[in-house]
């Protein structure tokens, strides 16, 4: 039997009125890993359909697959969050980009799919903004997936570097400090990973291939 990592994307396309969703390298750089692992993907979102997305023209990695029409079919094309059984699939990726911090965040079907891949004990992999999408998920009486969880994600210092600071609704950092995570940072743009248990989460848009490497470690 073939693995299959679930996808997960923002369906929320903008970020203080200018265009946003999906950092696509984030999505790209992972997704290019569990490629050339043979690892098989599926992508779904909250609305379903076309993903927004932003950094189309950020590496040429991201060009390159961009212009790839099977990948571009994908990613226009995705399936509802609400349909998906997670029992379908071997581990569950997060990639960032702001659009996640206003929808995905607090999204039912997200937080019952997470619930799913944490009762089975299989990888739950986010990177960037992506850890936003556990941050509140609760896993079982009440415990949240990411209390006591050494993770990382997208730092003060990064935003303030984005010009961010103020259009976000919320800084990660600071947000899984309060749902009771130990949150570990390096310097900004640092590749960096952490892995605790079944969580697996990456700094910053750096880090996205580095989480698919060990993201593919996992199901090897």
């Amino acid at each position: 039997m073939s693995t299959t990592v679930l996808v997960v994307a923002s369906s929320h396309p903008e970020l203080a009125g200018e265009p946003n969703g999906t950092y696509l390298p984030e999505l790209t750089h992972a997704l290019h890993v569990l490629d050339e692992e043979g690892i098989s993907w599926e992508l779904a979102s909250p609305a379903g359909g076309a993903i927004p997305y932003y950094g189309a023209d950020a590496d040429d990695l991201t060009v390159r697959m961009l212009a790839d029409a099977t990948f571009a079919d994908r990613i226009g094309s995705t399936a509802r969050l609400a349909d998906v059984d997670p029992e379908r699939y071997d581990a569950v990726f997060y990639p960032g980009g702001y659009g996640l911090l206003f929808d995905l965040i607090d999204d039912a079907d997200s937080h019952r799919i997470i619930a799913s891949f944490h009762a089975r004990d299989l990888p739950i992999a986010a990177v960037c903004h992506g850890p936003a999408a556990l941050a509140r998920a609760e896993v079982g009486g009440g415990r949240l997936l990411i209390e006591g969880k050494a993770v990382t994600g997208f730092t003060r210092e990064e935003e303030v570097a984005m010009s961010t600071l103020e259009k976000v609704p919320l800084l990660l950092e600071e947000l899984m400090i309060e749902q009771g995570a130990t949150y570990q940072k390096k310097a900004a743009w640092s590749v960096f990973v952490v892995e605790d248990g079944q969580l697996i989460t990456g700094q910053n848009p750096p880090s996205a291939k580095a989480v698919g490497e060990a993201l593919a470690r996992r199901l090897a």
